[in-house]
């Protein structure tokens, strides 16, 4: 016997599967370039933080390897904490290059458009990577129990 749906929920289950494929995307596109581009990546650490080139290779595996444990349903939410936590520690950066801008070929706009971003990725990460609750899901009377008849 298959399981009744609720209405709405192939939307929410559609829209978390984007979330998720952004989410994989952002990371494994990012860390390939920590690799692909570590010179141009290594010059956004701020420099209090030692060793850059080091702090860029080591982030960027931290990248991929969250990348692939999204893949894999059983580590989707333990790989969603460790990219929201990444993505936490790398705000340093970001906060660097609005205080340095001059020293980066960006448009100061789009510095400061980063912060936002990444707020709302942060929230992706997590809704995205969430297990789905049993318990906002209302079942039918009597669904999944054995009741004599």
């Amino acid at each position: 016997m298959t399981r009744p749906r609720q209405p709405g929920h192939h939307a929410a289950g559609r829209g978390r599967v984007l979330g998720l494929s952004f989410v994989f995307l952002w990371f494994f596109i990012g860390g390939i370039l920590h690799f692909a581009a570590t010179d141009t990546e290594a010059r956004i650490v701020p420099p209090y933080i030692p060793w850059p080139v080091a702090a860029v290779l080591v982030s960027g595996v931290f990248e991929l390897l969250g990348a692939a444990g999204l893949l894999l349903p059983r580590l989707r939410r333990t790989a969603g904490i460790g990219l929201f936590l990444l993505t936490l520690a790398v705000t340093p950066a970001h906060i660097y290059m609005l205080q340095e801008p001059a020293l980066f070929p960006v448009p100061l706009w789009a510095l400061w458009l980063r912060l936002p971003i990444q707020a709302a990725l942060l929230w992706l990460i997590l809704w995205s990577t969430q297990r789905p609750s049993t318990a906002s899901v209302r079942q039918p009377a009597g669904y999944g129990l054995d009741i004599p008849k």
